[in-house]
């Protein structure tokens, strides 16, 4: 379990150099921060399944999910990831060259993705933060493609009066999107949790 695949341990060399956080500790309150390693195994798992499919990322970063991602997905797959901050996006890219299934794109990651699908599945790690343009996610998604989204902090690792609780963005997105199946998944870690669900209409 301890173990990276090549370019997953590239990516974080890159991250570093970028001086971009690893962690959601590192980042602080407000501050994107790179794919944790739990959430890139399970985006792998994901992926791997993902036979002659398109997989699209919002938030590329320094490309830490991206390498997850494309170690792992079949060789008739796609992947398209966004990045609106242009340094991160070149080092994703220079990171990613190599490999001619995976497209990284600079620019804003929702209006991209939004005419490039239908996908298999979507990482949405930009902060959407509107259930409108969750909505819209939804309807890129193939019948029965995913889409993950990380950041999430399980309940039992909130403090009783944390606002969180009764008001988490992430699950009442997923709470309140008929089309979705879904699911909160919590890391060995304990402390990050991430949602998951499948378009079933």
């Amino acid at each position: 379990m301890d173990q990276f695949p090549p370019l997953v341990m590239r990516a974080h060399a890159a991250a570093r150099q970028a001086g971009f956080p690893l962690t959601r500790e590192e980042a602080g309150p407000g501050r994107p921060s790179a794919c944790l390693p739990g959430v890139g195994r399970f985006l792998a798992v994901l992926a791997a399944g993902c036979a002659g499919g398109r997989i699209g990322e919002l938030g590329t970063g320094a490309g830490i999910g991206a390498g997850w991602i494309a170690s792992a997905m079949p060789a008739d797959c796609a992947l398209i990831t966004v990045e609106i901050d242009e340094p991160l996006a070149r080092a994703a890219r220079e990171l990613l060259t190599a490999d001619s299934r995976v497209e990284v794109i600079t620019g804003d990651a929702l209006r991209v993705i939004s005419s490039r699908g239908p996908f298999d599945l979507l990482f949405a790690d930009s902060g959407v933060r509107d259930p409108a343009d969750f909505a819209v996610l939804v309807s890129l998604l193939r019948i029965g493609g995913r889409i993950v989204m990380d950041d999430v902090t399980p309940e039992h690792g909130l403090p009783p009066d944390a606002s969180l609780r009764a008001d988490d963005i992430k699950r009442s997105f997923f709470t309140g999107e008929p089309r979705l199946t879904w699911t909160e998944v919590v890391l060995p870690d304990l402390r990050n949790s991430l949602l998951v669900g499948t378009r079933t209409t």
